[in-house]
């Protein structure tokens, strides 16, 4: 697995993916599958439920949830011991979730959109206020940025 990580390619992948209707989660581990070694179609299927809050339910952003998933499989594949994986895992993840915060103030989608997508109301908001790009794309961008920071300081 290469250190480096190219971060506009995978900025522009993830985007790619989420504006031809892949949801925030699947745009983030798939965007990163190449550099994880892990099939793209696999990625896809295993982060599908993960959009708008975790199937639709606005609680932790997908995009957030995908960024977890990488941190799963990179642990994954570099540490052989299942209790390094796993504390690694959680640190990777808790430094993320607190640089997350710190940015958005919630990793909750609902609180993010501030509109609830399981109404007509909330779903008329969401495009009239062109949300998906206001909110989900920047929480993509930051995400993939985060997934590199926290990676590279492995």
């Amino acid at each position: 697995m290469e250190k480096i990580l190219n971060i506009k390619l995978i900025e522009e992948k993830a985007l790619k993916l989420f504006n031809s209707g892949y949801n925030c989660s699947q745009a983030v581990l798939t965007a990163y599958s190449d550099m994880l070694e892990l099939n793209a179609e696999l990625a896809l299927s295993v982060s599908c439920g993960f959009g708008a809050g975790m199937g639709k339910l606005q609680g932790t952003c997908g995009a957030v949830t995908g960024a977890y998933m990488v941190f799963s499989v990179y642990c994954g594949n570099k540490y052989k011991d299942n209790s390094d994986r796993k504390l690694n895992s959680y640190l990777m993840i808790q430094n993320f979730n607190n640089k997350f915060v710190e940015k958005y103030k919630s990793t909750d989608c609902k609180s993010l959109l501030n509109c609830d997508l399981k109404t007509d109301e909330g779903q008329k908001q969401f495009q009239i206020d062109n949300l998906i790009e206001k909110v989900c794309e920047n929480c993509i961008k930051d995400s993939i940025i985060l997934v590199k920071e926290q990676i590279e300081k492995q």
